[in-house]
């Protein structure tokens, strides 16, 4: 089996990295002192123009051709620089594969240019509510047809990007009296339609310069060609949907880890105590070995799910594996690195305190690593029947 990036996947790789160490790295700390909307809009508009925000989408709607594994690879890179700005290009791409997915004709060509060549800074995924968080097949919010519209009522929590979305992808109980998960449609709603309202936004613990806010529907009215695929086939959709987002969640959560230990390392071979290096001593080099080996790992957990989604292949136990192992991993990283900076990695002086922040939400939304789990142990158990 070839593990080596291909020359373009090397290009994609290259190009994140050196955008997130010129642009990024610099106004990190900043962004998630002040939450600089302006500074984070102009950074992802420059991603947008190098083709960040539609890796997996085809050229003939703006995207960039260039697969999954291109995609897992600069969103590692980007999330070494800063959190904040790579979950709203992982939320991006996912909102583009899914419309490209299951979207008519007129709704590829009218949204997946504009949020590639960011037009608009961002879509949104509409799908977690107060009653329906872990599980989504228990959404309540409605979508009552009423001649050649949709009428809906509800509230959504926890939309990334919410404020400065163009489009949101929206789940709604289409068919009350149908069996949990199967009366559930999607719909495509612009910002700015009547009825659709920003609500509050959430004051977190980390990745503090990405919006993350609550959106209410009150009896917006779209029209019945807002519908994206079939009528009531929406959760399938959502499920799908969030197996290929994990794949982006991990490799985020990866580039935190890396930031981490890159720092510390770095820190570890410079700091002196007892009249040597802290790196000479054992404790600090089993942390450093440790990290570096499940980081590794992560990595190949993450290429491993790519190449399979790359290729048609099923591959949501290999992204939920990929996901786990590669979000806890990067949090136990960012703890190591405190611990190897000591008092100094508690500070906001130095970055690790932000990295432990940022990665904490990496084992929570896409799914919790609980639930990751159970979809694992569930592909597993199902194998040993067929």
């Amino acid at each position: 089996m070839d593990l080596d990036l291909t020359e373009e996947q090397k290009l994609i790789q290259d190009t994140a990295r050196d955008f997130a160490r010129a642009e990024l790295e610099p106004v990190a700390a900043m962004l998630d002192q002040t939450k600089d909307r302006d500074t984070l809009l102009a950074n992802l508009k420059k991603l947008a123009e190098l083709g960040f925000m539609g890796l997996n989408v085809k050229e003939e709607y703006g995207g960039s051709e260039t697969g999954v594994v291109a995609f897992s690879v600069a969103m590692t890179e980007i999330a070494r620089a800063c959190a904040s700005t790579a979950v709203t290009v992982s939320v991006n791409n996912m909102v583009c594969e899914v419309i490209q997915a299951i979207g008519t004709e007129e709704q590829k060509n009218k949204y997946i240019p504009k949020i590639c060549s960011g037009e608009y800074p961002a879509g949104s995924f509409g799908l977690t509510e107060n009653c329906a968080g872990s599980d989504p097949s228990g959404m309540c919010t409605t979508a009552v047809r009423e001649g050649d519209d949709y009428i809906l009522n509800g509230s959504k929590i926890f939309i990334t990007s919410a404020p400065y979305a163009g489009v949101f992808v929206v789940w709604a109980v289409t068919d009350k009296e149908a069996p949990k998960g199967r009366g559930i449609s999607c719909f495509l709603i612009e910002a700015g339609t009547p009825g659709l309202i920003i609500g509050k936004a959430e004051h977190k613990m980390g990745q503090h310069a990405s919006a993350t806010n609550e959106l209410v529907f009150d009896n917006c009215r779209v029209p019945a060609t807002a519908l994206m695929g079939k009528l009531n086939d929406g959760f399938r959709i959502a499920v799908a949907e969030l197996a290929g987002g994990r794949i982006g969640i991990g490799s985020l959560g990866l580039g935190i880890g890396l930031a981490a230990m890159d720092y510390a390392t770095k820190y570890a071979n410079e700091r002196v105590q007892f009249n040597q290096k802290i790196s000479n001593f054992q404790a600090i080099q089993w942390m450093i070995a440790d990290s570096y080996t499940e980081l590794e790992a992560a990595r190949l957990l993450l290429m491993s799910a790519a190449h399979r989604k790359e290729n048609g292949k099923p591959y949501a136990k290999e992204a939920s594996m990929a996901k786990v192992f590669a979000t806890e991993s990067a949090n136990r990283a960012c703890y190591n690195a405190m611990q190897m900076l000591g008092g100094y990695g508690y500070t906001q002086d130095f970055p690790i305190e932000r990295f432990a922040r940022d990665a904490r939400i990496t084992t929570i939304y896409e799914g919790t690593s609980e639930i990751q789990r159970l979809i694992i142990s569930r592909e597993i158990l199902r194998g040993l029947k067929a």
